[in-house]
């Protein structure tokens, strides 16, 4: 016979094991009396039987004497019992939740887990923590999951709770994992490289960066059309100079450099102009937000013929969709490349790719993007060849925390201040970026965050941009609050990242989008570590009939690969390309069809829905496009909208209705498109988060 102890508030709780079968438990309580210390009252119920029942302790006393008696953990009371009756023990560790249940479970190095002063078994562990859990709202599936594992790695309840207390966080416990930085690589110096000298002396660089000379290797100074992957910071952006100006200089054409952003581009412009502005003229073409920078030829601050021609999409495509002339192209880069899986924007770029390929068939593209899926397939589908570097230039620790809404905003506070307080080996304040997902929101957090905190946006005017991006740059603004849109934009020299929610808009992340943007923390010319930081609400969602929550999309983020980029074009979308690629290959079918096999995504077949709808006519092997046909092209619609237009103009008298309406069809889709809308984004929803 075995008897097991354990303390159990101020009684003693016993488990009576013959043949590794609980045969019975009591439970005593000890007094010390003038002989000692001595039971005062024992209860016994044997196996099998519903009630305690009141028994003499002479009987717990025999029992004790005839039996291998085991203490749980340590206890001088009972000690001291048994030692005035000189009845033997030893300590034991078992799990005492298990014996409160009555199984017996010992637990040692390997399998032992600390809760509180204790140790207990993991199934206890587990099934603590859920209770635990239970308290804070509905925490999804995948999100206790990780919780379970993070438990299994620290052995340690109080460690992984902490996680879900904003109060207390301590962020060590909420490590999700660490992204190593990449070790040295030896590289050539710019001095080595067949380059022009006006262009070494005024690039102010003095060695390649690993993914630089992997892009000379594989024939950047060649003329090789290349996919550049690499994480931010890593150096992208100087492939596609030493490529441009190296055409350039050769005399084999104008450098062209295009960005999602107006922010982006002025920031690109800016930092052209400076390094090279004295050997290359350089522009800035942004659509109708024109710019009046100085420096640019022309009045209203475009010059398509500048030897540098730095541009947003839309800027440089509304050019050729108007069917205006570009100077000789040497060099084509495609920055963000990964845009093309942008559900409202991605057609653009497909088809304005495949237009360029098509005016300049003997320029050099590039392609750059920090986080892509499955880069070779796209690289092929671009008839390029892949550069990849996935190492990063400095090391990011990524954390997740589950936190009520109300939570989120006094921990973000906290998270900006001690990033901003440690200073890096390289002497710069750690600085915050802030991702959340409206421009409200925005403002909600800058405010509550107080002084040396800015909400920034494309709702601000570009002077307030500017500026907020100068005095970031100067460590003058701690931390900027943003959105989700600008993820692939700005450059921050940012420490830390810090998600306020994983969506953008009512739509949820994408994995590309979220590693586009995590990568954004920590720069090798700044600081020594970078920092990712979700907040997860646990059951949030921002859209309805969303079957996920926002801690399951934290996780699915953290652990997703991004699938093919495989955009798919509707009809909408693909009747505006159409009537753009006709307007640049002046209407010749040959030349339309060379376009569309370029174009990366799947269309819809257009030309007989335009031919019905009297937009376009074909007459011997070339396409005829009429004025309305000619307005989808500049103004970026296609055949649904149009039509929309003309009706509304039919139906409204002032053009302010027209554009409200307009802009409540925007947001609210009709229930005649919403089936193909759904149908649409479910297959692209299920390449992007597997």
């Amino acid at each position: 016979m075995k008897v097991i102890v354990s303390p159990h508030k101020r009684n003693y709780r016993l488990m009576f094991i013959d043949w590794k079968q609980v045969r019975a438990t009591g439970y005593t309580e000890l007094s010390k009396t003038v002989k000692g210390v001595r039971p005062v009252s024992y209860r016994l119920k044997w196996a099998g039987k519903k009630d305690y029942r009141n028994t003499p302790t002479r009987d717990l006393v025999m029992v004790l004497r005839n039996a291998e008696v085991q203490l749980v953990r340590r206890d001088q009371d009972f000690e001291d019992f048994l030692h005035d009756l000189q009845i033997p023990f030893s300590i034991v560790r078992l799990c005492r939740v298990c014996a409160m249940e009555d199984r017996v479970t010992s637990v040692d190095s390997r399998n032992g887990v600390k809760y509180g002063k204790e140790d207990i078994c993991m199934d206890c562990a587990k099934r603590e923590l859920r209770r635990e859990v239970a308290g804070i709202g509905r925490l999804g599936r995948q999100a206790l999951h990780h919780l379970e594992t993070v438990l299994e790695e620290v052995r340690d309840v109080d460690k992984v709770l902490a996680t879900l207390q904003a109060e207390e966080v301590r962020m060590e416990r909420a490590l999700f994992d660490r992204l190593e930085a990449h070790s040295f690589v030896q590289t050539s110096r710019l001095s080595e490289l067949s380059l022009p000298d006006v262009f070494v002396r005024a690039a102010g660089v003095d060695r390649l960066m690993p993914v630089q000379q992997l892009a000379v290797d594989a024939g950047l100074l060649n003329g090789r059309d290349l996919l550049i992957v690499a994480a931010t910071a890593s150096g992208k952006t100087f492939v596609g100079e030493l490529a441009g100006l190296t055409n350039h200089l050769a005399g084999r054409g104008h450098f062209l450099f295009l960005v999602p952003l107006v922010a982006l581009a002025v920031q690109k412009y800016e930092r052209f102009s400076e390094r090279y502005g004295k050997i290359a003229p350089v522009s800035l073409i942004i659509g109708k937000e024109r710019l009046r920078i100085p420096g640019n030829r022309s009045k209203d601050g475009r010059n398509p013929r500048a030897s540098i021609i730095v541009g947003t999409y839309e800027g440089v495509d509304h050019l050729m969709r108007v069917g205006a002339s570009l100077p000789p192209i040497g060099t084509v880069v495609i920055d963000e490349v990964q845009m093309l899986e942008d559900a409202e924007r991605g057609h653009r770029i497909d088809g304005l790719i495949a237009r360029l390929r098509y005016l300049y068939p003997e320029a050099q593209f590039l392609y750059l993007s920090a986080t892509i899926g499955l880069p070779k397939t796209l690289a092929k589908k671009l008839d390029c060849q892949l550069v990849s570097w996935q190492d990063r230039p400095v090391s990011l620790e990524r954390y997740l925390l589950f936190m009520e809404r109300r939570q989120k905003i006094p921990t973000i506070r906290k998270l900006v201040r001690e990033e901003y307080a440690r200073v890096s080996e390289k002497g710069y304040h750690g600085q915050t970026i802030v991702f959340t997902h409206s421009r409200a929101r925005c403002h909600v957090i800058a405010e509550a965050l107080g002084e040396g905190i800015a909400a920034y946006h494309a709702g601000l005017t570009s002077d307030e941009r500017r500026g907020i991006e100068t005095r970031f740059a100067d460590g003058k603004i701690v931390a900027v609050i943003t959105t989700a849109a600008l993820g692939a934009g700005v450059d921050f020299p940012a420490s830390q990242v810090v998600f306020d929610s994983l969506a953008m808009g009512i739509s949820w992340l994408s994995v590309a989008e979220f590693n586009q943007m995590a990568g954004r923390a920590g720069r090798p010319d700044f600081h020594d570590l970078g920092k990712v930081v979700i907040l997860a609400e646990p059951g949030a969602s921002y859209m309805r009939g969303s079957s996920l929550t926002e801690d399951e999309v934290a996780l699915q983020l953290l652990k997703g690969e991004m699938g093919e980029v495989a955009p798919v074009h509707n009809l909408e979308q693909s009747s505006e390309e159409f009537v753009a690629n006709a307007v640049v290959a002046k209407g010749n079918v040959a030349g339309i069809e060379t376009i569309e096999r370029t174009m990366v995504g799947e269309s819809e077949p257009v030309k007989d829905i335009l031919r019905q709808k009297g937009l376009i006519s074909e007459q011997k092997g070339k396409i005829f496009i009429t004025d309305m046909a000619r307005v989808m092209s500049e103004h970026f619609i296609g055949i649904e909208r149009l039509e929309l237009v003309i009706r509304l103009i039919k139906e409204k008298e002032s053009p302010v209705a027209i554009v409200a309406e307009l802009d409540c069809v925007t947001e609210e889709e009709s229930e005649k498109d919403r089936p193909k809308r759904k149908d649409h984004e479910k297959r692209r929803a299920h390449r992007r988060i597997p």
